[in-house]
């Protein structure tokens, strides 16, 4: 195909290329593109000019409008915390007793703490703090430490089992890998623990006398002679349906067995005081809302 040819339908000239019969034209570009290229360069060389663009080593270029993203946030940011002011200086200074009672600033902790909740805590809690295997449900279940939002601020500030100084501690000891029981032992404690919920203790005492008397000896002094537990140590209730990690008969062998040490940080340096006990009172009205 001779170059420069001319196609008869459009007038173009011709590449030269032709491929199946099909030959290329040399269409110009369409003057929408020229126009679009124009006016984005126009932009970007009056964007560079006016706002913060190019970098210099350790600086860039201000721009002639001097705007800074930094002191939009910092501006921002203030404002947001001249607006949280009355009801920080609430939570701050009131007890939950009374924060509780004040239904204009119970309004502004429930939004704050579910988004702090979100953001710190429901990656093991659950987004909804119903928990998970292993971790308790917070929003209807039995607290090991206790259930009041003193003692639910305590937790969240130390943590357990945490890097903290003052952290709470919490070790159920291997029972079966440490060899302080056999097997047979094992069996009888984990069939009499199975049906503390399910009986009660009369009930499962009957049955299981051996697993009782097994309890009684090395069980006891953490969870009670009554199977009920104790906050001052962390050792949770038996005789209720609430199971951390679970009461089937597999996953208290499990624990039995292999003992447990659950852990959970402590937030006082990362999230303050002030947060700290948002949570606490967030918690409180969850459970509060919940039967």
């Amino acid at each position: 195909m001779a170059l420069g040819e001319r196609d008869p339908v459009t007038g173009y000239l011709t590449t030269g290329h032709e491929w199946n019969g099909i030959k290329e034209l040399n269409s110009p570009v369409p003057r929408i593109v020229y126009v679009f290229l124009i006016l984005t360069t126009a932009f970007s060389l009056i964007y560079c000019l006016l706002m913060p663009a190019l970098p210099l080593g350790t600086t860039y270029t201000k721009g002639l409008l001097g705007y800074d993203e930094r002191q939009v946030v910092e501006r921002e940011l203030a404002r947001a915390a001249t607006v949280k002011a009355p009801w920080h200086e609430l939570l701050d200074r009131q007890d939950f007793v009374a924060l509780a009672a004040d239904e204009a600033v119970m309004r502004e902790i429930r939004e704050a703490g579910r988004l702090l909740f979100g953001q710190n805590c429901a990656a093991c809690h659950g987004t909804n703090a119903m928990g998970n295997a292993g971790f308790p449900n917070l929003a209807t279940g039995t607290l090991n430490w206790g259930d009041s939002p003193e003692v639910m601020q305590e937790t969240i500030r130390i943590g357990v089992n945490s890097a903290h100084p003052e952290t709470r501690t919490a070790q159920m000891p291997a029972f079966g890998k440490d060899g302080i029981l056999s097997r047979r032992e094992v069996d009888a404690v984990i069939a009499y623990v199975h049906d503390l919920g399910r009986d009660g203790i009369a009930a499962a005492n009957l049955a299981h006398s051996d697993g009782a008397e097994i309890f009684s000896a090395q069980c006891s002094a953490c969870h009670g002679e009554d199977a009920r537990g104790n906050a001052e140590l962390g050792a949770p209730n038996l005789t209720d349906s609430n199971w951390l990690y679970g009461g089937d008969l597999q996953t208290i062998f499990e624990t039995v067995w292999y003992g447990r040490q659950g852990q959970m940080p402590g937030w006082e340096a990362r999230l303050g005081a002030r947060n700290v006990k948002l949570l606490a009172a967030y918690i409180s009205d969850l459970r509060t809302q919940r039967p």
